[in-house]
């Protein structure tokens, strides 16, 4: 497995954008890659020209139509080419063949824990193997990878004090966490060189879709209903457009392993949703009022949860021009106008 001392060898291998650059962000049209598509096309515009106003082309893998997926950043909706394509259904080198892309943002994923519980082999296929075939083909065609994971594949155990470091042993309580770790092993055996950014809970907007931890709340409340928050549970929450940005970052370094991308802040899902609607301007005694705070014991979700996966993401800090937010931050840009 690769550790801390691999990935501290980090170099960026070249500027920023390279005008013969082609994207392909996989799982587009989910509640982080929405943003990594916008994200990756803020990157491309910095090298556009009067031939490709947009910069180098960068393509959105989506399962289904892309119709709805919401537009982030305020860029023009045709600056990414929108290809409908299944991975569950076809190979992936199919489409990696047809794009040709020198660089691919993996995000495409069955995120519903529940959903994996209920179809473990779909989970494979689509986690593991998906993963693996991508990962050998950009590897074959020197093409860089940066493969988005989970905190999940943590949880057997409880995070130390200072959150689970990229050397830490993995232990998933989960199918969803096992077939994503397993995912791991396949791509960095298949691609020693690809990023592995482990991603914690994710909040802010999701254009209207109810996605994500904060969305998800504001959701309910708006509905009448008050969310059960568990006070049991601990994250490290970060905010999804920051994520994108870097993931959208990682693409410019050299070495592989795995890297913790997640907030400063260990915080449980109760206090996190307390702290979403004073961000929406409800006073401290209102927001109570909105949510109802349970233990994990309580509620059947449908598949097994950890307590405490926070991430440290100390090296992260230390090598990305990107600030990882803390959760007032991380709201106030979510919310922002």
């Amino acid at each position: 497995m690769h550790g801390t001392s691999e990935i501290l060898s980090l170099s960026r291998y070249r500027s920023p954008v390279d005008a013969q650059q082609r994207t392909l962000v996989t799982g587009a049209s989910g509640f982080l890659g929405a943003h990594v598509v916008a994200a990756a096309l803020a990157r491309a515009r910095t090298s556009a020209t009067l031939s490709e106003p947009y910069g180098p082309p960068v393509f959105a893998q989506s399962r289904g139509s892309s119709l709805l997926v919401p537009r982030f950043g305020g860029g023009p909706r045709d600056a990414a080419e929108w290809l409908e394509f299944d991975f569950l259904e076809f190979d992936a080198g199919a489409l990696l063949d047809e794009l040709a892309p020198t660089e691919v943002i993996h995000c495409a994923a069955l995120s519903s824990a529940a959903a994996c519980e209920a179809n473990p082999g779909a989970a494979m296929r689509l986690h593991r193997e998906t993963s693996r075939r991508i990962a050998s083909w950009c590897a074959e065609k020197g093409a860089k990878l940066v493969h988005v994971s989970t905190d999940l594949v943590f949880g057997a155990e409880d995070a130390p004090a200072t959150g689970f470091t990229e050397d830490s042993d993995t232990g998933p309580v989960s199918v969803y966490g096992r077939t994503k770790l397993e995912a791991e092993w396949a791509v960095l055996e298949a691609a020693p060189t690809a990023s592995v950014a482990r991603l914690p809970l994710l909040y802010g907007n999701s254009g209207g879709r109810g996605l994500g931890a904060s969305d998800s709340i504001l959701e309910s409340v708006e509905a009448g209903v008050s969310p059960k928050l568990f006070v049991d549970e601990w994250r490290t929450p970060l905010e999804v457009s920051n994520a994108a940005e870097a993931l959208v970052e990682l693409l410019e370094f050299e070495s592989g392993g795995p890297v913790h991308l997640a907030g400063p802040d260990r915080i449980n899902r109760y206090v996190f949703g307390i702290q979403v609607l004073r961000a929406m301007g409800l006073s401290e005694p209102e927001a109570h009022g909105e949510l109802e705070g349970v233990s994990q014991a309580q509620v059947d979700t449908g598949a097994p949860r950890s307590r405490d996966v926070s991430l440290d993401a100390t090296l992260a800090s230390e090598h990305l021009e990107t600030k990882l937010l803390g959760v007032v931050q991380g709201l106030e840009r979510a919310i922002a106008p």
